[in-house]
């Protein structure tokens, strides 16, 4: 009999293959008492393991592909400093000599105390990073009891059918090691949309369904397993209907997205002529290239605060100036976006140096020092932000985006601040362009609702869904527990999305939407008829919402949306979402 388990779809496609269990050495922990005779061999223990998996990571990193997506080499260095950071490679022997414990106790007692760290951090993506603490953990753990921290790997060679992975989680090295490998689609317990697998899933155009529960518990070896990636689904033990239905689409899908390359160098546009921008979101200046390979009308939102990541000092103004250079250059003319440093100020993100002194982060981080507040409490690192930007603003196109608005007043320090760094480049005759459009990302509930009072002093505006969503709803959706209540169809979050869009196109403001409703095919017609003509999403999603767009009546459209946002009933929009997408 077929069983269903359900996640987190987190990249689109379909795979029907054999299951490849990565097991998770977090069980069974083994927690013993040891004597003061044994303190000295458990310590040695313990830093032999550290070594040996420091030297692995250096290894593998080593073995990064060239053609390789950029994430991996960041997330593989993010491994290195979680190892390296004393409270995991230094406070476990202090335990294991007061506690009289062994190492293995001795190191997750630790990593419970990083965890807490990380998730006092409100980010989506820095807290989801309590999965790499784990990882790197785990692979300490396996060093520790004599394991092979290598994983079983599929098979190489495109004759070789391909293997579907299955784990609690996937680590960035785990990932590495996969290049060349037949791999069909990844299914993890944990995860969200903003975890390596997720990430890196994405830039690979593999299938992946990620907050599986249970899945190590139903799933084995060699099991035929089927994965939607569209709907979040996972089949176990298939009926030959269902192989057969899915393989059909499978087929379908392989043809379609060979059609959708031919659409690259086409215009958005829909039946009537309506013409839409569809720009990509990146991390790292590597990334520029998938934005290129996609026909992107330029870049929508570059994630500063990746270059900002995984290194023991802050990027100077020069080290940033050609980060910003070498993507503005790759886009020849089209237009980047770079949002400001978007960084919580938790301690474990602190640089060494000079800088190290940033504040400490609040009791109630969730809301409190981050994204433009840590810009403003930090106006050295921000004023050189800026000069960087506005120095690289003369090789092409640029745009400020200012991230987490909530009101006037730090809207006004803002820009006082970047009339300060134009001032002080004119001092020191540097080259710039001095006017470079700033806008500023409406994801918080107390901007949309105060949105006219914004336009005043902002060139454009972006929502950015994600944060909107989740402080409309108090939500965290990186909780397992909570997630299913992350909803962009609520009526409240749709009432707020269209007064941004509406209030900006009233005032002639461009207005774009980047968070994930952006790339989300379900929700493009939704926004199209909001009135939206600006998406920024990742490049792998970018032709499938284009081809959507070419076949869309736009009017009609518009008419079924007018009708979305004046109901509060959630069976009647999604009444309507269906009519929606019947063509």
């Amino acid at each position: 009999m077929t069983l269903a388990l359900h996640g987190i779809a987190v990249s689109r496609g379909i795979a029907v293959s054999r299951a490849l269990v990565w097991d998770t050495a977090m069980r069974d922990i083994p927690r013993n008492r040891i004597d003061k005779k044994s303190v000295r061999f458990e310590k040695k223990r313990f830093d032999n393991a550290i070594k040996r998996v420091a030297d692995e990571l250096v290894e593998i990193r080593s073995q990064i592909a060239a053609d390789s997506p950029a994430e991996f080499d960041a997330f593989l260095n993010l491994h290195s400093l979680i190892l390296a950071d004393p409270i995991l490679s230094e406070e476990p022997k202090n335990l294991i000599q007061t506690k009289l414990i062994n190492a293995e106790w001795a190191l997750i007692e630790q990593m419970e105390v990083l965890l807490e760290q990380f998730s006092a951090i409100e980010d989506d993506y820095f807290r989801e990073r309590n999965s790499d603490v784990r990882q790197v953990v785990e692979r300490v753990l396996k060093s520790l009891r004599g394991h092979a921290t290598a994983l079983p790997l599929p098979p190489e060679g495109e004759n070789e059918d391909p293997w579907l992975i299955v784990a609690h989680d996937i680590s960035p090295a785990d990932m590495v090691q996969l290049k060349g490998r037949r791999v069909g689609a990844f299914v993890t317990e944990m995860g969200g949309a903003t975890s390596h697998t997720a990430i890196v899933a994405r830039s690979l155009g593999i299938p992946a369904v990620v907050g599986v529960p249970r899945a190590l518990e139903f799933v084995h070896n060699g099991d035929l397993v089927v994965v939607d990636g569209k709907v979040g689904a996972v089949f176990l033990d298939p009926a030959t209907m269902v192989v057969e239905e899915y393989q059909r689409k499978q087929a379908i899908l392989a043809l379609s997205r060979q059609r959708l390359k031919r659409l690259i160098t086409t215009e958005a546009r829909t039946q009537c002529g309506r013409r839409v921008e569809l720009l990509a979101n990146i991390e790292l200046p590597e990334d520029v290239k998938g934005v290129v390979d996609a026909g992107a009308d330029g870049v929508g939102l570059f994630r500063s605060e990746f270059l900002f990541m995984n290194r023991k000092e802050w990027p100077s103004e020069d080290e940033q100036y050609e980060a910003y250079r070498k993507v503005i250059k790759a886009m020849k003319g089209k237009p980047v976006t770079v949002r400001t440093l978007d960084l919580g100020a938790d301690k474990t993100l602190q640089f060494d140096g000079a800088n190290s002194s940033a504040p400490p982060v609040s009791s109630t981080s969730a809301l409190g020092l981050r994204s433009i507040r840590f810009s403003l409490s930090e106006p050295a690192i921000f004023l050189t932000q800026i000069r960087a930007l506005l120095r690289a603003a003369k090789h092409g196109p640029v745009k400020i985006l200012l991230p987490m608005l909530t009101n006037i007043r730090e809207t006004k320090q803002a820009l006082a601040y970047i009339d300060m760094a134009r001032e002080q480049l004119l001092e020191r005759r540097f080259q710039a362009n001095q006017a470079v459009p700033i806008g500023g990302m409406i994801e918080v509930p107390a901007a949309a609702l105060s949105l006219p009072h914004f336009l005043s002093y902002l060139d454009y505006v972006s929502i950015g869904t994600n944060d909107l969503i989740q402080y409309t709803l108090a939500v965290d959706r990186v909780d397992h527990q909570v997630a299913h209540l992350y909803d962009p169809l609520h009526p409240a979050v749709l009432r707020l999305v269209y007064e941004v869009i509406s209030s900006a196109e009233k005032a002639g403001v461009p207005v774009s939407v980047c968070g994930e409703m952006a790339g989300d095919i379900r929700l493009t017609r939704l926004l199209l008829g909001m009135g939206l003509t600006q998406y920024s999403m990742h490049p792998s999603q970018l032709l499938d919402v284009k081809e959507l767009l070419l076949k869309t009546d736009f009017e009609a459209t518009q008419k079924l949306v007018k009708k979305v946002t004046r109901t509060f009933d959630i069976d009647k929009i999604d009444a309507l979402m269906r009519q929606l997408h019947e063509d």
